[in-house]
């Protein structure tokens, strides 16, 4: 009962969000300018405010990324190949499929959540799982993608894409500022603060006021396996992969928390900008969305 209501809550917030669009109360065009403020402007505080804590350095574990990237990677290839085998899809169908079940919502849900459960030590987490789908799945992404089109990947893009996206840079950042030992003191720590605080909020409500369901009537059934690969499936591999790498527990709900949130919405973005798969990434990540106030649930109960 106590986990559910520390959980509960979070989820309440996209509830309210999708109300609020629904009905008209809040324009849903209002959910991309939000989602902005939390990417671009909260998310980054908050994750350079957690790692330039020289106390958090012994958090950066590799048997976390391995365990949760490894489990991330295996399911994009799994399904990418059976998709290319089964259903004879090309490359480019291929790879936004296999997105669809592996990448991820860490940032806009999974670290609220761990926020919510474990303080900074989950939005450390949260942070280097979100810089695993932003720096190596969402790059290799695009590559298939391009090469898909006949074309030489834009290499010279997606390295920009990298260098330039705000989680990532903070977690340099941090890094750098922690390894020099650096100390945060005083008012810069309370604008880093405040920022931060913005986060949850704002990822959440932007994320259910753009929610709909419309997408979800036709091909349900494939819609509900690809959902179920997303938030079952994957997030036993990746507790095989924790418990193969011999993980403390608390890195080990870290870890499955981040492998059991929706799917991010930058596959959707990529399907819409590469024209493929478009209302099944769609479908997948609302579907997701709703059915994952229960399976996360569940897998924390069982954790």
């Amino acid at each position: 009962m106590q986990l559910a209501g520390t959980i509960l809550p979070i989820f309440a917030i996209i509830l309210t969000g999708w109300l609020a669009g629904a009905y008209g109360y809040i324009p849903r065009e209002l959910s991309g300018p939000l989602m902005r403020f939390a990417y671009y402007v909260a998310m980054p505080a908050l994750v350079f405010l957690t790692i330039a804590d020289e106390r958090l350095r012994a958090l950066l574990d590799w048997r976390f990324i391995a365990a949760f990237g490894g489990g991330s990677m295996l399911c994009f290839v799994a399904m990418m190949l059976f998709a290319r085998v089964a259903r004879g899809a090309n490359l480019r169908t291929s790879a936004m499929l296999a997105a669809a079940v592996s990448m991820t919502n860490t940032g806009f849900v999974a670290l609220p959540i761990l926020k919510t459960l474990y303080g900074q030590p989950g939005v450390l987490a949260a942070a280097i799982a979100t810089v695993f789908v932003g720096a190596i799945m969402f790059p290799v992404l695009v590559i298939l993608l391009e090469m898909d089109r006949g074309e030489s990947a834009r290499f010279a893009v997606v390295a920009r894409q990298i260098a330039t996206n705000p989680v990532i840079l903070a977690t340099i950042g941090g890094l750098i500022w922690s390894l020099i030992g650096l100390k945060l003191y005083g008012p810069f720590a309370s604008f880093l603060s405040i920022l931060g605080e913005g986060l949850t909020p704002c990822a959440l409500f932007a994320i259910g006021l753009e929610l709909t369901v419309k997408e979800l009537r036709k091909g349900m059934t494939f819609y509900a396996v690809l959902t179920a690969l997303k938030l079952l499936v994957m997030p036993l591999i990746v507790y095989a992969l924790c418990l193969a790498c011999r993980l403390d527990h608390t890195a080990t709900i870290a870890a499955v928390v981040c492998a059991a949130v929706p799917t991010a919405k930058s596959a959707y973005v990529l399907a819409v900008e590469y024209d493929v798969e478009k209302q099944v990434v769609g479908a997948v990540i609302s579907m997701s969305t709703l059915f994952s106030v229960l399976t996360l649930l569940a897998w924390l109960y069982v954790l």
